[in-house]
C-alpha cells in the first residue's frame, strides 16, 4: 500500500522477487498463519455472493480463497505492481478472471473511485502506511457488512523490532515505512464507523480482527 505522504516505493519495497517467492509459498502450502485465520473467520460468516474488497491485497491470497469460496466477485488494490500483476496471474489461473477487478495505486487517494464491498480485508497493510488514521478511516467506509484487519500487536517488543527495521532500511538506503499503530486507538475508530468485534486475536507478533456492521436502530 502506498502512500504519497511519505514518498515510499512500494515497487521497491514490495518487488517481483518478493512477490514470487509469496506466490510460490501460496502454491506450495496454501493460505496460512493470520491470514488463514482471517480467511476462516470471514468464511464462517458467510460468504457465497457477497463482494470483497481486498486492500493491499499481494499476491491475492485472500481474494482467490473467498472467491473460491463463494464471493461474487473481488476488488484488489494495491501500490506495488509486482504484487498487483502476481495477484492477477493467479487468480486468472485459478479461473476466476472474470469475478475480479485490479486497480494500482495508493488507496486513500484512490477511495473515491471504489466501490462499498460486503467483506473488506488488509491483511499486514496498516503496519506499512504511515497515516494509518485515513487509510482505516477511507476503508472502514467502505465495508458494508465485514471489516478484516491484520497488524502488529502494540507490544513493546514489537515497536522496538519494528524500530530496527526501520533502521537497517535506513542504512541501506530502503526506507521503510513500518510501524506499530496504537492498537486501542484504531479499534476505537473502526467502533465508531458503526462496527462490533468478532474476533481479536493477538499472537506474539501480530494481531487478527474481524468486525461486522451493527444493525442499525429501525
Amino acid at each position: 500500500m502506498s502512500g504519497s505522504c511519505c514518498q515510499t516505493d512500494y515497487d521497491v519495497l514490495f518487488d517481483d522477487r518478493a512477490a514470487r517467492r509469496e506466490l510460490a509459498e501460496y502454491r506450495r502450502h496454501g493460505a496460512r498463519g493470520t491470514t488463514a485465520r482471517l480467511i476462516e473467520a470471514i468464511r464462517g460468516e458467510g460468504v457465497e455472493g457477497a463482494t470483497v474488497l481486498d486492500i493491499g491485497a499481494g499476491v491475492g491470497v485472500i481474494g482467490s480463497e473467498l472467491l473460491r469460496a463463494g464471493a461474487a466477485n473481488l476488488t484488489d488494490v494495491d501500490a506495488s505492481r509486482p504484487y498487483l500483476a502476481a495477484a492477477r496471474s493467479e487468480i486468472g489461473r485459478r479461473g476466476y478472471g472474470d469475478r475480479a477487478t485490479f486497480a494500482h495505486g495508493d488507496f486513500v487517494a484512490l477511495a473515491p473511485e471504489v466501490a462499498e464491498a460486503d467483506i473488506v480485508t488488509l491483511d499486514r497493510v496498516i503496519c506499512c502506511y504511515e497515516d494509518w488514521v485515513a487509510l482505516v478511516d477511507r476503508s472502514v467506509e467502505r465495508a458494508r457488512r465485514l471489516y478484516g484487519l491484520v497488524y502488529p500487536v502494540d507490544r513493546w517488543w514489537m515497536r522496538l523490532s519494528v524500530g530496527l527495521v526501520r533502521g537497517v532500511s535506513r542504512v541501506l538506503g530502503r526506507p521503510a515505512p513500518f510501524a506499530v499503530h496504537p492498537a486501542g486507538a484504531v479499534d476505537a475508530r473502526i467502533r465508531a464507523a458503526g462496527f462490533v468485534p468478532l474476533l481479536d486475536e493477538r499472537g506474539l507478533a501480530w494481531q487478527t480482527v474481524l468486525y461486522r456492521r451493527a444493525r442499525r436502530a429501525g
